[in-house]
């Protein structure tokens, strides 16, 4: 891998029982994805969720860079820690693989990058249905909230969570705080609980929003991290946070359809979904109508 040795370890593990994908089969998915992962992560601290005995085991967060990870793996000291943390930054397929070499079954990078870790470049509406909700209403929930930015004539890109969420995520010039952000992801957001009421809640009280969809605005936060564009989950399936077209959206999909052993097949169809991330949404309108 350009010059760096890597010495992968117990590829014929099984990570998940029920499909029966073993570890050596996730480090070749990540492998075939990595040209359309790295370029949103090449840049970004990068937290780790290991999963050392495969999906069934016990999994555990973390953020420090491991002691024994090689010296061509670059580094990041976040001066706002007060622990000084220093991150991962996944910026190549080496890091990548041993990065899943570890245990990493899922992609986890910040919003935001090494050179300016407190502005963000992507915003996230975070669609989390409450049972008896399920996938079908968070798309529901994201057609209404994709009309109003088409309104607006943002830029943004729908994709499944990889469980039953949904996310839809903004591409935005690094010139907004986290704070900013997350003030105007909030206001969208109160704007269409208050229009569909019945439909959604921004309640964080898990009690409260029985069959809702929670409209996660905190997601909105620095140093908050969830699964990236094709990441795979930790799902009986191996299910994949896969991007969306907008005619999905409108008709419905089955979230548990996209996998790891699907993707390759579905990008032959539709290609690389996430390259409108590439664009840049005009946040200030957010700001100006919303907040």
């Amino acid at each position: 891998m350009a010059g760096q040795t890597l010495t992968l370890t117990n590829l014929e593990k099984v990570y998940f029982p029920e499909c029966g994908i073993s570890k050596g089969e996730l480090i070749q998915y990540y492998t075939e994805m990595a040209p359309y992962i790295l370029p949103q992560i090449a840049k970004s601290p990068f937290t780790m969720v290991r999963y050392p005995e495969g999906i069934g085991g016990a999994s555990f967060y973390q953020k420090e860079c491991p002691a024994q990870a090689p010296s061509w793996v670059e580094r990041f000291r976040d001066p706002h820690s007060r622990q000084g943390l220093t991150y991962v930054i996944c910026d190549r397929l080496a890091t990548l693989i041993y990065l899943i070499n570890l245990g990493c079954v899922e992609i986890h990078a910040w919003a935001s990058t090494r050179e300016r870790p407190d502005y963000p470049e992507w915003a996230v509406f975070d669609l989390d249905p409450d049972p008896p909700s399920g996938s079908l209403e968070a798309l529901r929930v994201a057609r209404w909230l994709g009309e109003i930015l088409l309104e607006l004539k943002l830029k943004f890109l729908v994709k499944t969570s990889g469980a039953a969420g949904i996310h839809i995520l903004l591409p935005l010039a690094p010139h907004y705080t986290y704070a900013e952000v997350q003030r105007g992801i909030q206001g969208v957001c109160r704007f269409l609980a208050g229009q569909r009421p019945a439909d959604c809640t921004l309640e964080r009280s898990v009690k409260k929003r029985e069959g809702k969809v929670y409209l996660d605005y905190l997601q909105n936060g620095r140093g908050r991290t969830m699964a990236g564009t094709y990441s795979v989950r930790p799902t009986p399936l191996a299910t994949v946070s896969a991007p969306l077209c907008w005619e999905e959206v409108i008709t419905g999909v089955r979230t548990e359809d996209f996998t790891l052993r699907n993707m390759k097949e579905r990008m032959a169809q539709v290609g690389d979904l996430s390259q409108v991330m590439e664009d840049k949404s005009d946040f200030s309108l957010l700001l100006h109508y919303f907040t």
